[in-house]
């Protein structure tokens, strides 16, 4: 029985122009592979995004192992200023070029050829579950949480999964996810009265409590970290005030916080902290408030146990190294993944996704299939 070669599968990936929400082929690519090779694969799509679901075995039947990654790709940017053409995946110099390359169909790529050589060649007593969304690069709404509700829906689970967003720093391996960070952004609006600035008396003054507020919330230290996570961080974003004369003050000011946080906080009890210092700040100066926030995600961690020692017992089997568990970096589904079950994130060196000529070591995409076929194998051996 002939080998799924993952690098083949990464180029007939990168080559669908599958930018968020458009499709692009990828799924329709992946469920004629998975199909064929024995997968029971349902659509699952919702609110104009397509996601696929696949799983091998029995639903029910002894354990299942779950995949988790996404297809859909973030904009090409200016098409001239890439050397190779953003969806011909070519290769040179050992490198694989092409929008998605890195973040993350070589990661989907080399899952799903691991899954399918897994179960071809030594089926397990359980089952083999692949959630694929084509819906996170953007607001990941229909995507991992439409396959997660239609699971619930539809009797379906996973026990563990894999998520395989490129996670490794500098080397193959050095760097695996247990956790990350909350996300949220904080918009406030000052409303105060325009007037003539020759006359700041007759005016109440929203810029200058923007000012006050920005200051406030620049300041204030969250927390020192916890023992899995770096501080918490809040950055400033932006502060728009929309006027162009120099002798007006304007009617209202406004401003944007993005905070990255631990597992110290979450977002609700930050949003009574960003509600509380807008209320100082109005009563302090006479403007009025208005606060809207969005949380993308809480801070969330799988402690270190079984799920990790698999993770970092492959990689060092196949690699060398030893990963190192982090919290660090942005968001990814795992934080809707681990409402479901135990997650953890492993992929390839991710310095070059979302650039101009994004690329990808082509002998790193063996690689991590053959990590992937090992977690497999270790799993399932474990009985």
């Amino acid at each position: 029985m002939p080998m799924t070669d993952p690098v083949e599968l990464t180029r007939a990936l990168v080559k669908c122009p599958s930018v968020t929400p458009e499709e692009g082929g990828a799924l329709v690519l992946l469920e004629e592979r998975l199909t064929a090779a024995g997968f029971a694969c349902t659509r699952v799509d919702r609110g104009g995004i397509c996601n696929l679901f696949a799983r091998w075995g029995r639903a029910g039947n002894g354990k299942a192992f779950g995949f988790n990654g996404h297809t859909d790709v973030v904009p090409v940017g200016d098409a001239a200023a890439w050397t190779h053409p953003p969806f011909g995946a070519e290769e040179e110099d050992g490198w694989l070029y092409g929008r998605g390359a890195t973040d993350m169909k070589s990661g989907v790529a080399a899952f799903v050829a691991a899954a399918i050589d897994f179960v071809q060649q030594t089926p397990p007593d359980g089952s083999v579950v692949l959630a694929i969304t084509g819906d996170e690069e953007a607001d990941a709404l229909d995507g991992t949480t439409a396959l997660l509700d239609w699971m619930a829906e539809n009797g379906e689970r996973m026990d563990v999964c894999i998520v395989g967003e490129p996670t490794s720093l500098e080397e193959m391996g050095d760097m695996m996810k247990i956790g990350r960070r909350g996300s949220m952004n904080a918009h406030y609006v000052l409303r105060g009265k325009q007037g003539h600035s020759a006359y700041p008396h007759r005016a109440i003054n929203p810029v200058a409590a923007m000012a006050r507020l920005c200051d406030r919330l620049a300041s204030r230290t969250l927390d020192v970290g916890t023992e899995h996570f770096d501080a918490s961080t809040l950055a400033l974003t932006t502060i728009d005030v929309g006027n162009t004369a120099t002798n007006v003050i304007p009617a209202e000011a406004r401003a944007t916080a993005n905070i990255r946080f631990n597992d110290e906080h979450t977002g609700e009890s930050l949003t009574e902290w960003l509600k509380a210092e807008g209320d100082k700040v109005a009563e302090e100066f006479g403007v009025g408030v208005g606060l809207t926030v969005k949380v993308s995600g809480e801070a969330f961690l799988t402690p270190p146990g079984a799920l990790s020692e698999l993770v970092s017992g492959a990689v060092e089997a196949v690699t060398g190294r030893v990963p190192e568990p982090s919290t660090t970096g942005g968001t990814s589904d795992a934080r809707f993944v681990k409402s479901h079950c135990p997650v953890v994130e492993f992929g390839l060196v991710g310095h070059r996704m979302h650039q101009v000529d994004e690329r990808v070591r082509v002998e790193q995409i063996g690689e991590l299939k053959a990590v992937y076929g090992r977690m497999l194998a270790d799993y399932f051996a474990e009985g």
